[in-house]
């Protein structure tokens, strides 16, 4: 104003200006003084709003009891503050400020955001309560403090959601003036009588885990199944994961979400297992453990609401955007769905719903919807983050889609309440005020009106959360602004009209879980396991002990635990394919070596070995490479069946004609009953040797001659004998009285010795040359598995 009077020519005398001039000085040297002797802040109250010095103290809040307190309650507040500065703080005091009544969810969220002092928005503190005084505290340093004050005092006008802030306010060593170097913001619930609509509250308690059973089973009757670990028993010991949801969720008012593989799993446990991998390999050894917790469970369930996810919780949303175009992935979401209630039902005796889809934190689009409803699921557990609402309240969750799909839209705040580190206090305590803050302020949106809210918290909760969740439920036990409902409650409520029912875009997909997806090729991996196992299963007798495991491990496969873990998935795929092929394997052709047919007709042996448990069949196909050399039967290849008894070998005979000598390659292969090929095929050769009609005449003749030579010697030997005789004769009857003369003692008499006849060869006893190696030969039909062993190289065709 002074600087417009001058302008105007109407500004004050001279007098007056030196007047002011000389108040100016007098006054403001001492305040430049001390600016130039003062840190930059110059005032407690700009201090204040320093954001350095309001975080030099962490202000943490362990307990606030109780969390939604009433009229005549006394709140009673418990944490620590810890200097993390390196200067030493003096003169501080621990004190309460309230804040006026919250207006809205989004001033919530707003309040939660905020670290530091503000003082354009924290509140003063309050007079007149206790305050607990901290004389020092060092660098580094923590000190304890409670503070108990009536609601009385606590200025509360009315109903509703306040801001509760604990500070502390002190000195430090550099700076010699008060001020917040500490603070931290929580919320009061405050509604002293129940409302006359209550909001219906449906709070999803999920019980889900990650793959553990293998392909595998043991070769007893009972088929064990065998597991990849053994660190589910740590989850469902007593204080482990799993053990603490049980018995946290039979007391409170929860819709039970139940992975149908975990129930599975246990059962199997249960009943006795085999560990695969690790320290631990051999006999499971927690089937107590594991009854125990089927039996707590089973109880825990009674009077509550169950939902069964379709088996093994598949990725919908990965099924939806990398594997749909894969043929046949849809099938295994139509086999899980299918799989679930039964197994449910099983194992705990209850009839689940099994008509609700859970994408991963309840993000849509089309495509998801799609898959999700294929399968059989008319409902869709959405979230209010994908499905957004421009309204300035909370809608019910109920929501008919424009496409035809019906949802139910969990709350985004409510259902992220507790994702966070709840393991220290601080955190639990902050996430439950907040949390049934939350809650309050929905109900007095519109409190004229009842809505129903649905809850949907993470998958796989730690122990930790899982005991903040139960919290912040004990916290809405008293039913003042809010009352207990069910899953299918909430489907079933009149949705609202003004709420959106557009599908979000394929775009609008959040990009961070479009990154952890299970990619395409593990589709393409299942669907090779599947191909694989359709093909062995037709050749068994007792397909039940093979079809079922595998099927539960495709279906494992598609788990919504795999995401993140990109490496461990692909290990458990290759796993169960090779598991697979080792078992197809151990029904084979064992190889044979070349073949040598000598005359016109011989039957092949080709021996096939079963390495399984059990008896399968097939069809064993012989093809000849030339049947103008050698035929089957006046054909080119012949079919023969086969059964083979489990651990056995059978060796299968053909019959073969052969009209010219020389190599024939054979080719022998396993068919399934319809035609398809089964293992690889196996090769080798056939040498025709035959011996013809002018071949066998000059053998003959020359067996002829060798006769006739042989009877001509022996005639001659008579004919001489014959005459030695006579002419002995001759000298005895000329000198009767003369003797022979004998010969001296101990000599042998002379003998003439024989002229050499040749002999005939002998030829071997099984018609083979005997020049050729003895080969053995298959005496039975069924030979028993150690006749498995390739035949010898030179192998003559039994004739």
């Amino acid at each position: 104003m002074a600087e417009a009077a001058d302008i105007q020519g109407t500004g004050p005398s001279p007098a007056r200006r030196w007047l002011r001039r000389t108040i100016i000085v007098a006054f403001g040297a001492p305040l430049l003084a001390g600016l130039l002797q003062a840190p930059a802040t110059s005032s407690p109250a700009f201090a204040a709003e320093d954001a350095t010095g309001s975080k030099t103290v962490d202000v943490s809040l362990d307990t606030l009891a109780p969390s939604a307190p009433v009229e005549g309650d006394t709140v009673t507040i418990t944490g620590t503050v810890t200097n993390r500065s390196k200067k030493t703080v003096t003169d501080a005091t621990v004190d309460l400020r309230v804040g006026p009544q919250m207006t809205s969810r989004s001033e919530i969220e707003q309040v939660t955001g905020r670290t530091g002092y503000r003082s354009d928005s924290d509140p003063a503190p309050l007079d007149d309560v206790p305050t607990v005084k901290v004389p020092r505290l060092g660098p580094g340093l923590s000190a304890d403090f409670a503070l108990s004050v009536p609601v009385s005092d606590l200025g509360l006008d009315k109903a509703g959601v306040y801001q509760l802030g604990v500070s502390l306010t002190g000195q430090t060593s550099d700076r010699r003036y008060d001020r917040v170097l500490g603070i931290e913001r929580t919320f009061v619930p405050y509604q002293p009588e129940a409302t006359e609509k209550r909001t219906q509250l449906t709070y999803l308690w999920p019980l889900i885990s990650s793959a553990h059973v293998s392909a595998e089973t043991a070769t007893d009757d009972q088929q064990t199944p065998v597991f990849e670990d053994d660190t589910l028993a740590a989850e469902l010991k007593p204080g482990g994961r799993l053990d603490e949801l049980v018995s946290l969720g039979k007391d409170l008012p929860v819709t039970w979400v139940v992975d149908p593989d975990l129930l599975a799993s246990v059962d199997a446990m249960a009943n006795g297992y085999r560990v695969k991998a690790g320290a631990l390999r051999g006999p499971g050894k927690h089937q107590a453990v594991a009854q125990r917790w089927l039996d707590s469970l089973e109880k825990a369930v009674q009077g509550h609401k169950v939902v069964a996810l379709p088996f093994a919780d598949p990725d919908l949303a990965s099924l939806a955007h990398r594997g749909k175009d894969v043929p046949g992935s849809l099938g295994h979401l139509q086999s899980a769905t299918a799989l679930a209630g039964t197994t449910v039902e099983t194992i705990l005796h209850v009839q689940p719903a099994t008509d609700f889809a859970w994408p991963v934190d309840g993000a849509v689009d089309p495509s998801i919807l799609a898959v999700a409803t294929s399968a059989g699921a008319d409902k869709v557990i959405a979230r209010s983050d994908s499905v957004r609402d421009d309204l300035p309240y909370t809608p019910t969750a109920a929501r008919p889609f424009s496409n035809g799909t019906n949802a139910v839209v969990s709350d985004a705040l409510l259902s992220t309440a507790f994702e966070g580190d709840m393991v220290r206090t601080e955190n639990s305590t902050l996430a439950v005020q907040e949390f049934l803050a939350q809650s309050l302020a929905i109900t007095l949106e519109q409190p004229e009106s009842q809505r129903s809210i649905v809850v949907a918290p993470q998958r796989v909760p730690t122990v930790a959360q899982a005991q903040t969740m139960a919290t912040a439920l004990r916290g809405l036990a008293a039913k003042r602004w809010s009352q207990p409902s069910d899953l299918l409650a909430a489907a079933a409520a009149k949705p609202d009209p003004d709420a959106s029912t557009t599908v979000p875009a394929g775009s609008r997909y959040p990009k961070k879980l479009r990154d952890r997806e299970l990619p395409v090729q593990a589709f393409r991996d299942m669907k090779t396991t599947r191909d694989e196992l359709d093909d062995f299963k037709v050749i068994l007798t007792a397909q039940y002990r093979v079809v079922p495991p595998f099927t539960n491990a495709i279906n494992r496969e598609m788990s919504t635990s795999w995401r993140g873990q990109a490496r461990a998935a692909a290990l458990y795929r290759i796993n169960v394919l090779e598991y697979l092929q080792t078992l197809t394997e151990g029904v084979q052709l064992v190889d044979k070596s070349d073949l040598t047919l000598s005359g016109r007709s011989a039957t092949i042996p080709v021996t096939v070995q079963n390495k399984l448990l059990q008896d399968v069949h097939l069809v064993l196909r012989l093809t000849s490479g030339s049947k103008n050399r050698l035929n089957l039967n006046g054909e080119r290849y012949k079919e023969l069946p086969v059964r083979i008894s489990g651990g056995h070998s059978q060796s299968v005979k053909f019959s073969a004609s052969a009209n010219v000598n020389g190599q024939v390659p054979m080719t022998a292969q396993l068919y399934t009953d319809d035609g398809t090929p089964y293992g690889q095929p196996m090769t080798f050769t056939v040498k025709v040797s035959e011996i013809t009609a002018t071949v066998m005449l000059v053998i003959a003749g020359g067996v002829l001659l060798l006769v006739l030579a042989g009877v001509r010697m022996y005639s001659q030997r008579k004919r001489v004998a014959a005459r030695k005789a006579e002419a002995e004769a001759a000298e005895t009857d000329t000198t009767p009285e003369e003797t022979a003369p004998q010969p001296e003692s101990g000599a042998e008499p002379e003998v003439e010795p024989e002229a050499d006849t040749p002999r005939e060869p002998e030829a071997p006893s099984d018609g083979r040359d005997a020049d050729e190696p003895e080969q053995p030969s298959d005496l039975t039909p069924d030979t028993g598995p150690e006749s498995g062993d390739p035949s010898s190289p030179g192998e003559k065709v039994d004739r």
